[in-house]
């Protein structure tokens, strides 16, 4: 994808340049899922373990699992820091999904962490717009993009594997 889009013209390649970092160990991930109490769908876990931790994908590219980096941390460009640390509050990822379905529409920010709730940060696609892999419950393992303004809490994909593979095949 990087050698086809050496202009990084295509939309989030400038914030994720077709970067991959390390995959990350097992003992890095089994660590992860002990200290917020889940287990990582599937999918998501293998390819953090087999492919790498981010951030080359869909959108603005994946937000890490483990560390933001010095760099992303400190570029107002993404301005997810505080959603990416939201997630990582103990407690936060294994809370109860708290949606029996879809929310069509426009939801408004405020209360926002609360449909949140049982969910991962995968990807931002701006303007408060995020993409959230669903931790538990019945649409474990969905990804959903959460649109505060417009487009309300919506299934996007069934699984990560689908989102992915839909972006990796895009052009």
């Amino acid at each position: 994808m990087a050698a086809a889009d050496p202009g990084l013209a295509r939309f989030g390649a400038r914030t994720h340049r077709y970067a991959i970092e390390p995959r990350l160990t097992e003992t890095e991930i089994r660590a992860f899922e002990e200290f917020h109490g889940i287990a990582l769908p599937a999918e998501y876990r293998s390819f953090v373990a087999e492919v790498g931790d981010g951030p080359a994908g869909p959108a603005h590219g994946l937000m890490p699992l483990v560390s933001l980096g010095a760099e992303a941390a400190v570029d107002d460009e993404r301005a997810v820091d505080d959603e990416w640390a939201e997630d990582r509050r103990q407690g936060r990822l294994s809370e109860p999904f708290p949606l029996t379905g879809p929310l069509p529409g426009r939801i408004g920010a405020p209360g926002l962490e609360e449909l949140t709730s049982g969910t991962l940060m995968l990807a931002e696609e701006g303007c408060a717009m995020f993409l959230r892999l669903i931790l538990n419950g019945p649409y474990a393992g969905e990804v959903w993009r959460i649109d505060p303004d417009w487009g309300g809490f919506t299934p996007v994909s069934p699984g990560f594997r689908a989102w992915y593979g839909s972006w990796l095949a895009s052009r």
